[in-house]
């Protein structure tokens, strides 16, 4: 039986919910090197080619400049999510794959380690609706409130939501799409407000996103 939520064929013109956690739900990400290497090969993909300096064109990764876009993401010690868009049909599914083994490979070198570090297939669902793709902008954003002790999401450093505060700006992250559903001037009806505030409203939405994954 296929497991769920595992995308069969992706369709062209569409967003996707990408998500995966370690095998046997063990951490992928051990420290900030980690992190930010996982993060260096996301802005290789997604940025204009003109902007890479690589030394040596056998060295240098596939590049997927506008023909995916990365709106939002979060990494967590052991998973991470994407919220994606890509123009052709095959474009998430040979970026996801180069990816993951590229992380892959560079995990287990570092780890003197063997076999894969990722738990299965790859978990995704297609968006299908406005307000399925802003809550998962929200649910994604607020994945570090249980592990963070600061006031907000805003302080986990490996998660697009600082884009979105205009802290940061990764120009391979796509805010202005989500962001053109929120005020800039009225802080009642500004995104921050919306990812920041949770009330009963929001949680049979916040739930169905959970899907099956269980961290």
């Amino acid at each position: 039986m296929p497991a769920k939520n595992s995308i069969k064929e992706y369709a062209p013109d569409s967003y996707y919910h990408l998500y995966n956690r370690g095998v046997a739900k063990l951490p992928v990400f051990l420290d900030d090197q980690d992190y930010k290497v996982f993060l260096s090969y996301l802005k290789t993909y997604l940025s204009s080619p003109e902007n890479d300096i690589q030394a040596f064109p056998s060295r240098k990764l596939k590049n997927y400049f506008e023909k995916i876009k990365l709106l939002a993401y979060c990494l967590m010690p052991n998973h991470f999510h994407l919220l994606m868009w890509q123009k052709e049909i095959n474009g998430l599914s040979t970026f996801i794959h180069s990816l993951l083994t590229k992380y892959s490979m560079y995990f287990n070198k570092k780890y003197k380690r063997v076999g894969p570090v990722f738990q299965g297939k790859l978990k995704g669902v297609i968006v299908q609706s406005e307000p399925q793709f802003i809550y998962l902008s929200k649910y994604i954003h607020r994945n570090p409130l249980d592990i963070t002790s600061g006031p907000g999401p805003e302080v986990h450093p490996y998660s697009s939501y600082r884009n979105y505060l205009g802290v940061i700006n990764q120009q391979w992250v796509d805010a202005t799409e989500i962001l053109s559903y929120f005020s800039k001037i009225n802080r009642a009806n500004s995104y921050r407000a919306f990812v920041e505030e949770l009330d009963e409203r929001d949680l049979p939405t916040i739930k169905e996103l959970m899907l099956d994954f269980e961290f």
